[in-house]
């Protein structure tokens, strides 16, 4: 494992290098909820507030110009992270979250009805969860939950069966699990979705900063990310769907500035996709960060960062697993994720562990390791209730989670103090 070399911490080196315990270096395992942002993305944001800072879209003076073109510049540097057909696929979002409200109050409230159902998973994040509860309050359409499998994975032949009917028109689920590790069937689920006549929305917050992604070929309908995920700065988001899509079935949800073609006193025309979504003026250098976190992570190349991580991953739950007496783990073990049940479409866990113990409550484990050792996990529900209280039985779980600037050596320090925290709650308790 001394073979598995971080890549390009030097990029990250003024936030990871620092002491947040005396004498003890910072540890940061909570990647799956915010990662850090590389020295050239903050330098990115830094440059248009400091030479370009000007609206978009709106004047012809050259700080405008400019302006304009690092915005749409970003847009089709995350377009090529993600291979779409073209840059007006992608509608700029402050986050996921907003992205999939959009997705229920402009598609779904105009093309689902009364008697048609969607397809969950218990294993939601409540930014998939939410939306869907609040167009079924509206509209009536009905939610199913697909429950987990054996190995605590999505149960994707429940999905299968819970569209045998017919009345299933969305499918809404996460591609990778944020606490499970788990990751999704595509293919076997854009089957279903194909067979059944219904479209398919991917979460892929967890997937699109930690392997290749190509919307083209994946057979979604529609994508979802967060940026802060994916080394970009916090309030950016997109979503992508295919132009048809989002030009024919998809109203302008909110009105205003920027997403109009002309504006009477009596009627007003929208814009074309994507600006007919982004009323307003935008987060524009913080987008602007998010297009130079897309070529940041396209120069690491995606494929050696997925690479990276299924290693580095299996390590975390493999020390985990057999240097931790009584930790409880969830989702699959990494065998498990490869052989993914019946469909045996080979897939990876990702660089993350849920667990508990019986020793401490998981947020009395984050909280020592982070003032005895320095050591940033995350504890809590992470934003998935059902998940926790319905499917696994708990309150909530410790949460390590490793991106690609993270090492062997911070595992094994990891899984070290961990036991000296487990240690000292037991001798407590004693």
């Amino acid at each position: 494992m001394q073979a598995l070399v971080p890549m390009r911490r030097e990029d990250f080196a003024e936030i990871l290098n620092q002491q947040v315990t005396p004498d003890m270096p910072l540890v940061y395992l909570d990647n799956a909820a915010t990662s850090q942002k590389p020295a050239c993305v903050i330098d990115a944001v830094r440059n248009y507030y400091t030479h370009d800072n000007s609206n978009v879209h709106r004047g012809v003076h050259t700080l405008s110009a400019r302006a304009t073109d690092a915005f749409e510049e970003a847009r089709a540097s995350v377009a090529r992270l993600i291979n779409a057909s073209t840059p007006s696929e992608v509608v700029w979002t402050r986050n996921a979250s907003e992205a999939i409200n959009l997705v229920a109050l402009t598609y779904g409230a105009s093309q689902l009805k009364e008697g048609d159902a969607i397809v969950l998973s218990v294993a939601e994040h409540h930014s998939n969860i939410v939306p869907w509860q609040l167009l079924a309050q509206k509209n009536g359409v009905e939610l199913r939950y697909a429950r987990l499998d054996a190995d605590e994975r999505v149960d994707e032949d429940h999905v299968a069966e819970l569209m045998e009917d017919g009345k299933v028109k969305l499918v809404a689920i996460a591609h990778v699990s944020n606490v499970l590790g788990s990751t999704l069937d595509v293919p076997f689920v854009v089957d279903l979705c194909r067979k059944h006549g219904a479209k398919l929305l991917l979460d892929a917050c967890q997937s699109v900063p930690h392997m290749p992604i190509d919307v083209q070929s994946l057979g979604a309908d529609f994508v979802v990310a967060s940026g802060h995920k994916m080394c970009a700065p916090t309030g950016t988001g997109f979503l992508w769907a295919k132009y048809e899509t989002l030009d024919e079935l998809m109203p302008p949800l909110y009105g205003g500035g920027e997403m109009i073609e002309d504006v009477s006193t009596t009627c007003s025309t929208y814009a074309k996709p994507p600006l007919k979504f982004e009323a307003g003026t935008p987060a524009i250098g913080e987008m602007i960060g998010l297009g130079r976190a897309a070529e940041y992570l396209m120069e690491l190349d995606m494929r050696e960062i997925h690479a990276y991580e299924c290693e580095l991953g299996a390590y975390l739950y493999e020390r985990l697993a057999a240097d931790v007496p009584n930790i409880r783990l969830y989702g699959p073990s990494p065998a498990a994720a490869r052989a993914s049940g019946s469909h045996a479409s080979g897939l990876d866990r990702a660089a993350l562990c849920a667990f508990t113990h019986p020793a401490a409550h998981a947020n009395d484990l984050s909280t020592l390791l982070d003032s005895m050792s320095g050591i940033a996990i995350r504890s809590g529900h992470h934003c998935t209730q059902p998940l926790h209280k319905e499917a696994l039985g708990v309150l909530g779980t410790a949460r390590a989670s490793l991106y690609f600037y993270n090492s062997p050596e911070e595992v094994d320090f990891f899984v070290k103090e961990l036991n000296k925290v487990i240690d000292f709650f037991e001798e407590v308790a004693v």
